[in-house]
């Protein structure tokens, strides 16, 4: 068929999507003698039924257009049923591992069902051919409920099947504790990181509070202005013997020599000069004896 306008592209797509669900009718029908979990069955009977009405859907999707139902081969489809086919034939599998095989193969049908529906969808859209549109949503409301339900329920089917006895505790799942244990031990690798981050933060922080820390300066500075002020009481009350002006004078001499000391807090030198101060203070004073 030569496709030269959007109606021929449409048309393609329905007719497309009318020879896959003819053959996946089939692969059902396949999958109902493979399969023997009660809760997948009994879910691709009840999806047989929703197949049967997707393809009267349509066809009164053709219909809505004008046109006769005609179908297109699909080659996607027929390459998901030549897979399962030649799985089952060259692999000679168990018949617990063919059921195994045919939750991912039908999960893959159902997600090729998702994207031709969605697309067929799209161009019915574009062309304002609502009642294809609506028909289309349908069915694909239908086969995205069935992958969910395939996605939800393959692990537990598995186990049942006693393959899972192979994944729970082999190569697949180590795979993922190896995952997991990496994740772990870049957790602790990172929280000895922190540690050793936090721990180093320590060191350089009683560093600093020992250097820089207000505490030691008010510690020098104390002790310092405490040696001043010794020696500023001792010229001060010597000084009550002396004269009005000396006393003055060596009061204040003895305050600059306390303002030295208070400045000079971050050197134990400060301490000395205070007391030195102190003491010229003490030789001044005697003098004015």
């Amino acid at each position: 068929m030569s496709v030269s306008t959007m109606k021929d592209l449409l048309k393609h797509e329905l007719g497309d999507l009318l020879y896959a669900e003819q053959l996946i009718l089939k692969m059902l029908g396949t999958l109902t003698r493979e399969v023997k979990n009660p809760e997948m069955l009994a879910r691709v009977q009840e999806h047989i039924g929703e197949t049967e009405e997707q393809i009267q859907r349509l066809r009164r999707a053709f219909e809505a257009i004008g046109e006769k139902a005609k179908a297109e081969t699909c080659e996607a489809a027929v390459g998901l049923k030549a897979e399962h086919d030649g799985f089952k034939k060259d692999e000679n599998p168990s018949k617990q591992l063919l059921e195994a095989f045919d939750l991912g193969n039908s999960l893959r049908v159902e997600h090729y069902e998702i994207a031709g529906y969605r697309s067929a969808i799209a161009v019915a859209t574009a062309m304002g051919e609502r009642e294809v549109a609506a028909l289309l949503g349908e069915s694909l409301r239908e086969e995205e409920a069935m992958a969910s339900f395939i996605e939800r329920n393959s692990v537990r089917a598995l186990r049942a099947l006693g393959v899972g006895v192979d994944l729970a505790t082999g190569a697949a799942e180590v795979q993922f504790t190896a995952a997991s244990e990496g994740g772990s031990s870049r957790g602790r690798g990172a929280s000895k990181s922190g540690g050793s981050k936090s721990s180093s933060g320590g060191r350089s922080g009683s560093k600093s509070s020992g250097s820089k820390s207000s505490g030691s300066k008010s510690s020098g500075g104390s002790k310092s202005a405490g040696r001043a002020s010794g020696g500023s009481s001792s010229s001060r009350t010597t000084a009550e013997r002396s004269s009005g002006a000396k006393r003055g004078g060596s009061s204040s001499k003895s305050g600059g020599s306390s303002s030295k000391s208070s400045g000079g807090s971050k050197s134990s030198g400060g301490s000395k000069s205070s007391s030195r101060s102190g003491g010229g203070s003490r030789s001044k004073s005697g003098g004015s004896r």
